[in-house]
């Protein structure tokens, strides 16, 4: 079966894998801010700011800001904002402990086996915490450009 859209995407997913990733990406979708459009690629969710937008990518692709993906022996969100940012990955990764979460972070994701191992307030929370301009001069910051 090709992917193509998101629907095949979660079509595609085994039951107990589906409901979680649908839950997460209610979460996703309940903080995404305005101006960021969800896709397929790379094979997984991805919510990203279009080429229209901000077409100065590094890759030419569109600029990735959360990704969420059902991995062979776990899923993965990928929070890109959070991530490329010190002072954000370090108040995300508080904010977890706050909430008893054990988070199994790597280096831009968050990795987990079952729903109840990441909240999802905290999700939506870190979600909504950049706009697609406060989001583009992070990526430049990170990239030398600003």
């Amino acid at each position: 079966m090709v992917i193509e859209t998101i629907n095949d995407y979660l079509d595609a997913l085994p039951e107990d894998r589906r409901e979680a990733i649908e839950s997460v990406r209610k979460a996703i979708q309940a903080g995404m801010p305005q101006g960021y459009v969800e896709e397929i690629r790379w094979g997984m969710l991805s919510w990203e700011i279009p080429l229209e937008t901000y077409p100065d990518t590094y890759n030419a692709q569109p600029l990735s800001y959360v990704s969420l993906a059902s991995q062979k022996k776990y899923m993965s969100l990928y929070l890109m904002g959070i991530y490329s940012d010190e002072g954000n990955r370090a108040w995300f990764e508080n904010a977890a402990a706050e909430r008893g979460a054990k988070l199994d972070v790597g280096k831009s994701c968050v990795r987990f086996k079952k729903l109840e191992d990441l909240p999802l307030d905290l999700v939506t929370e870190a979600v909504g915490r950049f706009t697609v301009d406060d989001y583009i001069q992070t990526y430049e910051k990170s990239r030398g450009i600003a």
